[in-house]
């Protein structure tokens, strides 16, 4: 998971054979190192159809995904353990190199309290198990925190830390997001600085989720704390344009956040990469 890459997001949601042939060949086209799947429906994946476009353009990936509510892990951890094991096998016959996103619970999950005790200790044995099934298939685990609006169990790097050092396992890791850091890191740097022991994976992604560099996200701190602590992780470019109804609605997109898919990959591209150049990130 080094070098700079793409969610694609930007091309299509569905990753059926139409939507992998073109995300895969758009991304080559703007030369990614990698890209960034979501697994909405992993069973529905013809993994050998994608590990031979990755192979046929050289692209190295990960997945992602967020879990649908009747595995949230916060109430049902075997349930979640399931489901998570169905996306982990099917991201190893891909070819790819790891599954993360919102692995501990589902985007829109909220109680209107805070995580009790007993939900952040189902989330952990659900985490612990697919963690190691995971490593029996060689690839790396993630999580990532998101906003306050999405989940209540896990919003900044430091609780992040707090859910990897509960459970234990070596081949987890942080996948951090620059637009859920805009809203809650005290500075995006602090964010970076927390999580900086098990930090593999960013999101460079902006303030309304539109065209990096045209937002108020502080690129210079976000880069310059990445600088600072050697950071030597995949850089994913995050910008919804194609969102079915069911993702919008989790993530709250009501209004389209950039023109069209050009705007994004010739304006914000160049951006995110001249300033990963500037502080010698790639």
């Amino acid at each position: 998971m080094r070098g700079f890459g793409v969610h694609t997001s930007m091309w299509t949601m569905k990753w059926d054979r139409a939507g992998a042939e073109r995300a895969v060949a758009a991304a080559a086209h703007y030369k990614m190192d990698f890209i960034e799947i979501a697994l909405l429906n992993a069973p529905g994946v013809d993994a050998p159809h994608s590990r031979a476009l990755l192979e046929k353009h050289g692209l190295r990936a990960v997945c992602s995904l967020g879990l649908p509510e009747a595995s949230w892990p916060s109430r049902n951890p075997e349930g979640a353990v399931a489901h998570l094991k169905v996306a982990l096998e099917k991201t190893a016959e891909m070819g790819c190199e790891a599954l993360t996103g919102v692995t501990y619970g589902g985007i829109g999950e909220r109680t209107g309290v805070p995580p009790t005790t007993a939900e952040l200790d189902n989330v952990a044995r659900a985490l612990r198990e697919a963690a190691a099934h995971a490593k029996k298939l060689g690839l790396l685990f993630g999580i990532e925190p998101v906003n306050r609006y999405e989940t209540h169990l896990i919003n900044t790097g430091r609780q992040a830390v707090e859910m990897i050092e509960k459970v234990g396992a070596e081949n987890m890791f942080i996948h951090l997001d620059t637009y859920h850091m805009n809203i809650e890191e005290k500075g995006a740097a602090n964010g970076i600085l927390d999580a900086r022991e098990h930090i593999k994976y960013i999101h460079l992604s902006e303030s309304d989720r539109g065209t990096p560099g045209w937002g108020t996200c502080d690129w210079d701190e976000i880069f310059a704390a990445l600088s600072a602590i050697g950071f030597k992780g995949g850089l994913a470019m995050e910008s919804f344009i194609n969102m079915p109804p069911e993702v919008a609605w989790g993530l709250s997109v009501w209004r389209p956040v950039a023109r069209d898919e050009a705007e994004v990959m010739d304006n914000g591209l160049p951006f995110l990469r001249g300033k990963a150049h500037q502080y010698r990130l790639i």
